[in-house]
């Protein structure tokens, strides 16, 4: 009976987090805009990466997703958006990072932590894949080489549903 209590809670919380809807909050554009999460995903199949200027993996994630994002865009119609956890003191590296990077993704920040908190996580890179009805299908903690073609599956999968 307990292995069937478990099975089943198991299950559930699979299921719903399957169906999880990326929290609508208020999040900065670099130029200190406010805009809303419900916005920026508008009916896109988005991918959003939390990151940070002092994150090596998380730079190494944005470097690698660079070369397949122009095949995604145009084969699966996918925006990448990149959301900095810098504290305020930091967020003025960000910008001069991103150029340097040739980072061709759209960037906000939330060095309050707005999305951050909502989401409950706690370290970076943090990806989550969201559907274009604002679920969340894919979530993703780390970086690890060859994380993108995992990626794509998960892409794939959410857009034959």
């Amino acid at each position: 009976m307990r292995t069937l209590t478990l099975l089943f809670f198991l299950l559930f919380s699979i299921y719903s987090f399957g169906q999880k809807s990326m929290p609508d909050v208020m999040i900065k554009s670099l130029d200190g805009q406010s805009v809303s999460t419900k916005k920026i995903l508008e009916n896109k199949l988005t991918l959003i990466s939390f990151w940070a200027t002092w994150c090596g993996p998380c730079k190494v994630e944005l470097d690698a997703l660079k070369s397949v994002y122009p095949s995604w865009q145009e084969k699966y119609g996918l925006q990448i958006v990149a959301i900095t956890i810098d504290n305020p003191r930091q967020l003025s590296k960000v910008a001069p990072m991103i150029k340097a990077k040739g980072w061709p993704y759209l960037f906000f920040e939330d060095s309050v932590g707005n999305l951050k908190n909502k989401l409950n996580f706690q370290s970076i890179p943090q990806s989550y894949l969201v559907d274009r009805n604002g679920r969340v299908v894919w979530s993703n903690m780390g970086y690890a080489p060859g994380v993108e073609l995992e990626i794509e599956k998960q892409i794939q999968k959410t857009i034959q549903k």
